[in-house]
């Protein structure tokens, strides 16, 4: 369901209502407002898969780079006291836009910076039952399989992991027709280290140049039967968690969608 901060029944009264059993973590910080949140969870049972640190850690305006750091360590502190399987986050972008391309993003120098800003952050929290992830992106690191590996040796801590959304790796005509490998290469290789991912759907435009576009599960060529299976093939349970949808209702037909697919590959959902 779309991320709203409602009190810890009515929050969780939604998610039950529309059969989800994991859930984003609302924007609270206070300690005491978060336990109230996580008892709720228990009570009815949910998972509380991710707590959102969405902000540009590597923005070259001294001052917002400060602020995003400071935010992303609050935010893994909240996960820490939520219980929440990661705090995820972008590297963060060199450019203007906070989430946005630049030339810089992907260059050995900013990869260090990553290293070393993810390091900071972590080492500053030392979190003991969550993680600190990054949302692979297709203009910033990690924006493969293998660059995100390179990232787990190179920053070299326990609480670091993988978010996976295999959508924002498709950057190419070649990948979006050979997306269900790519999904199992994302398992194959990250499986041990991922703690949340994200639902989505991708379309290939037909005008010139290449148009990918993000899009509700079912409307597009992901391959979620690939998808669910390899989820399934993990050693634990691991949230798929919609998003970016504009209403209630798209967000039922995308949640329909996920769950028929299931049942017609024979894979329980939680």
């Amino acid at each position: 369901m779309a991320r709203q901060t409602l009190d810890p029944e009515r929050w969780i009264a939604a998610h039950v209502e529309r059969g989800y059993t994991a859930a984003y973590f609302p924007d609270v910080d206070d300690a005491a407002r978060i336990e109230d949140y996580v008892r709720a969870a228990a009570k009815a049972d949910i998972v509380i898969a991710e707590a959102g640190a969405w902000s540009n850690p590597l923005s070259q305006d001294p001052e917002v780079r400060e602020q995003a750091i400071r935010y992303c360590k609050k935010k893994l502190v909240t996960a820490e006291l939520a219980g929440a399987r990661c705090c995820v986050n972008i590297a963060g972008s060199l450019g203007e836009q906070w989430d946005g391309h630049d030339p810089a993003n992907l260059t050995a120098d900013t990869f260090e910076l990553i290293v070393e800003t993810v390091r900071g952050i972590i080492d500053h929290v030392k979190p003991e039952r969550t993680y600190y992830t990054l949302e692979m992106m297709p203009w910033m690191y990690p924006d493969t399989v293998d660059s995100y590996l390179q990232l787990i040796k190179a920053i070299d801590r326990e609480a670091f992991a993988v978010h996976l959304d295999p959508v924002n790796i498709v950057t190419s005509p070649q990948l979006f027709y050979r997306n269900g490998a790519l999904i199992e290469e994302c398992f194959t290789k990250l499986g041990p280290y991922i703690r949340s991912c994200h639902a989505k759907d991708i379309v290939l435009g037909s005008s010139m140049v290449v148009h990918l576009d993000e899009t509700r599960p079912g409307q597009g060529k992901l391959d979620y039967a690939q998808y669910l299976r390899q989820l399934a093939k993990l050693d634990r349970d691991v949230p798929l968690m919609l998003e970016h949808l504009d209403s209630d209702s798209e967000y039922r037909l995308a949640a329909d969608y996920i769950r028929a697919t299931a049942d017609s590959i024979g894979v329980l959902l939680g």
